[in-house]
């Protein structure tokens, strides 16, 4: 249940272990559920450089427990984010929509369309034990098509960008499981992969996890690389017809490059951004680097970036040829029809000198 804090009756400050401890006693207004409107009594007991202390105002999860002389005891989880993260979801569709009008309208669409398909078909599939990779794969082939042609529109640029995101996903998977075995990562690093395991009435495949996880986080990147080098094709072949397949290709490849760069440099950085705590035991001197490389949880967060990263520059090159392959062709048999269309109609021999015959007076 929700309870937001009237006040704070109690707060006492404490050592153990040369670690400073604060236990609060706290009074809360129940704001859901069927005590709603009642004051509880919580107490709550943390190491000061975890977290600050609550004060009157704060939103906290409260749970409650029968403890050993039969009276209820009530203990805080934790704060209520709900409404801070919906005003901040709300901050985001709002500027999506002003800065990106339809299409950024339609790309809402599609992302809800993704955490559905998330949420309805993926997870309750693995949570019954099927396989992590083949349900992750069916997952992204629901998704990409609907998401694709809503954010970017039913043309041949969006089927070209989907068809290379398709090659790059096989490519991407088939990485994951080359450098997962290389590697020998069990997918058990991660404490939440243990929690999964010991709390879950049903096994899960916590190496298949990982290799899913990379599946599904390369999908979005994908959209953004193939539909950008589908689109340079198109305007390669709009500005200048003559171009042949190859000329397109090798003069798309030089942006792609620069996309290569862009995005590999921010993955990385991204990567390293949600892993600072290991780059910081990177930088322990006191260990040998190759040991601690080679440790699973750091391991895993580099063959993490490999993947992704390997899989999505080899999506660059394909969705490159193959655009221009169709581009081209679509210019060559529009040439064609126009060089088969019939001529004006030209007045007859005869028509032309009567014309040409005008009456004088």
């Amino acid at each position: 249940m929700v309870g937001t804090v009237v006040t704070v009756t109690e707060k006492q400050e404490t050592e153990i272990m040369g670690q400073a401890y604060i236990r609060q006693r706290l009074a809360l207004m129940v704001t859901s559920g069927s005590r709603r409107g009642d004051v509880v009594m919580a107490d709550h007991e943390f190491a000061v450089d975890t977290q600050s202390a609550y004060g009157p105002g704060d939103r906290l999860y409260v749970i409650r427990s029968e403890e050993v002389d039969g009276r209820a005891g009530y203990y805080i989880v934790g704060y209520d984010r709900g409404f801070r993260l919906a005003l901040m979801f709300l901050l985001f569709v709002v500027l999506v929509v002003l800065i990106g009008r339809k299409g950024g309208a339609c790309a809402l669409l599609g992302m809800v369309l993704s955490f559905v398909v998330i949420l309805a078909f993926i997870l309750p599939r693995i949570s019954t034990g099927q396989s992590p990779v083949l349900v992750a794969v069916l997952g992204a082939g629901l998704v990409m098509p609907a998401s694709y042609y809503l954010a970017h529109g039913v043309n041949r640029k969006t089927t070209v960008a989907l068809a290379g995101s398709l090659i790059g996903l096989t490519l991407t998977g088939l990485l994951a499981v080359l450098f997962v075995d290389g590697a020998r990562l069990t997918g058990t690093a991660s404490e939440e992969v243990g929690f999964l395991q010991a709390l879950h009435p049903v096994d899960i495949d916590a190496r298949g996890l990982l290799l899913a996880g990379m599946v599904i986080s390369v999908l979005g990147v994908l959209d953004d690389i193939t539909v950008a080098q589908s689109g340079i094709v198109e305007q390669l072949r709009v500005a200048n017809e003559a171009l042949d397949w190859r000329q397109l290709y090798t003069r798309a490849m030089r942006v792609g490059q620069d996309h290569i760069a862009s995005m590999v440099n921010t993955l990385v950085l991204v990567y390293a951004g949600a892993a600072l705590p290991l780059l910081i035991l990177l930088s322990d001197r006191s260990l040998p680097f190759m040991y601690v490389l080679s440790h699973e949880t750091v391991a895993e967060e580099v063959v993490r970036v490999l993947v992704t990263s390997t899989g999505l520059v080899s999506a660059v090159p394909v969705t490159t040829v193959l655009a221009a392959l169709v581009m081209r062709r679509r210019g060559a048999e529009r040439a064609s029809v126009t060089e088969d269309a019939p001529d004006s109609v030209a007045p007859e021999e005869g028509d032309s000198e009567g014309l040409s015959q005008q009456p004088t007076d």
